[in-house]
């Protein structure tokens, strides 16, 4: 039975409580943390860019258009997104293994829901569950590593690892998915979540309980931010079809923009905000969000294109457009595993900055690609997008975490993801309807190329923004 927590832990909540008799020695109880944490990040990547490759299955399964498979898509990371601010506070409230539990369990269950579905309609609704429980495990995750280790070097690595697995599991998830697809369908993607739901479930049995920090829920960010997060979402992707002025796509900016205020007055006014505003009033804070929003627009909208122009332009299989990114999987592994010992030697900031330096030159590098490109002309031209973010994400992480105490690291987790979302949903939102129209069963190279040029763009700017603004100081 694990241990109750003291006076002594109630005046200091970042201390993590230790193993009664019977519980696995600390050491043994942080290597159960890891696991856990691992699988259910890597389970989460997964289910986002395996969902991709199986877009083509779905759409003739269930007789959806693009607007639907774009949803299918945004309707995950809108919730993943909207969800993990206040998710990340709930990781500090309940205590990070007990908000991990839950949102494992409601992962596993909307994944059941997903692979059942009927239709698009009840699709979509499961990921919106689904992405609500991702919500929760995302920043959940991260808590349980950073309480689970106290040494800041021990931490760093076990961070790098559990990176690692994120970034591996959106590379290998493409392929994963198109193998499942070709096999046994594309609702087989979904029920892969179940034993490892389970797994990760067993594993925290093993992992002594977090410590809590109460505070009040807030609701009213809570609302507000979903409001404006999905009537962006929504305009994005509707305006792409009906058109930038058009009475519906208008309507959904201004709820947008008035979701967006409100929120900012919701979180000045509560007492115990999900998102602390003098939090993003710190440099190194808000560069490090901005980052992450342009590192997974890049990465998520490269996925969402390359994974739509192999199977609708190129004519290839589920099983061959995922085995296109074999190659991009194993750069981001070993991209990632020299990403910490480089940080440590030359700084976090050079680390940042080249990893999105090399992440833009990816994008650029990706404008040639038309219906007959070589295959291996394709994947050399890969290299520097499996390089670049695979770089600069570790180090990233690892800089924000390092920037906020112990108590703070789930809301800052959540914070950090949130951004990373919000940018992976806007770039599907908006690649989609510039691709939409055009040859090869709705697929437009020139939207492509012009999605490209956006995402390249953006990281050119955030990376001039982390060589002037982040710490030079080597941290770690």
């Amino acid at each position: 039975m694990p241990s109750v927590a003291t006076r002594s832990d109630q005046r200091n909540p970042t201390r993590v409580h230790r193993p009664a008799a019977g519980s696995p020695a600390p050491a043994q109880a942080s290597g159960f943390a890891l696991v856990a944490a691992l699988l259910g990040f890597t389970v989460i990547s997964i289910d986002v860019s395996a969902v991709n490759i199986a877009l083509p299955a779905i759409r003739t399964s269930l007789h959806g258009g693009i607007t639907g498979l774009q949803w299918i898509v945004d309707a995950y990371t809108l919730m993943f997104a909207a969800l993990m601010l206040s998710a990340g506070a709930l990781a500090d409230r309940a205590g990070a293994r007990r908000a991990y539990a839950w949102g494992v369990a409601l992962f596993t269950l909307a994944s059941l829901a997903c692979a059942l579905a009927p239709g698009i309609g009840t699709l979509v609704a499961a990921r919106v569950v689904q992405g609500g429980a991702a919500a929760i495990v995302m920043p959940a995750s991260l808590a349980l590593i950073r309480q689970a280790y106290d040494d800041a070097r021990h931490r760093a690595r076990a961070i790098a690892l559990w990176t690692v697995g994120g970034s591996v599991a959106m590379a290998v998830g493409p392929v994963l998915g198109g193998i499942l697809t070709e096999a046994a369908g594309w609702r087989a993607v979904f029920f892969l979540n179940l034993p490892v739901g389970a797994l990760i479930l067993a594993l925290l049995a093993r992992v002594p309980r977090s410590p809590r920090r109460p505070a009040p829920l807030d609701l009213a960010g809570q609302v507000t931010a979903v409001l404006a997060l999905a009537g962006l979402a929504f305009a994005v992707i509707e305006g792409g079809h009906a058109g930038w002025t058009a009475p519906s796509v208008l309507a959904a900016l201004a709820v947008a923009v008035a979701g967006a205020l409100a929120f900012l007055a919701a979180e000045k006014r509560h007492r115990a905000p999900m998102v602390p505003l003098p939090l993003l009033r710190r440099r190194d804070v808000s560069v490090s969000l901005a980052i992450g929003f342009a590192v997974n627009v890049a990465f998520y909208g490269a996925i969402f294109l390359l994974g739509l122009y192999y199977q609708q332009l190129r004519g290839m299989s589920g099983t061959e457009a995922g085995l296109m990114f074999v190659p991009l999987a194993a750069i981001i592994t070993s991209t990632n595993l020299i990403s910490p010992p480089m940080a440590e030697r030359f700084g976090r900031r050079p680390v940042i900055v080249t990893g999105q330096a090399v992440l833009a030159l990816g994008m650029f590098c990706l404008l040639p690609l038309a219906a007959h490109t070589p295959v291996w002309l394709i994947l050399l031209l890969l290299v520097p997008t499996g390089m670049g973010g695979a770089f600069a994400v570790p180090a990233l992480t690892a800089l924000l975490m390092d920037s906020v105490p112990a108590a703070r690291a789930g809301t800052a987790s959540g914070l950090l993801n949130a951004f990373r979302q919000t940018g992976g949903a806007l770039a599907v939102a908006l690649f989609g309807s510039l691709i939409a129209g055009g040859a090869g069963d709705g697929f437009s190279l020139g939207g492509m190329r012009t999605s490209l040029i956006v995402a390249g763009g953006l990281l050119c700017v955030t990376a001039a923004l982390a060589a002037w603004a982040l710490p030079r100081k080597k941290k770690g």
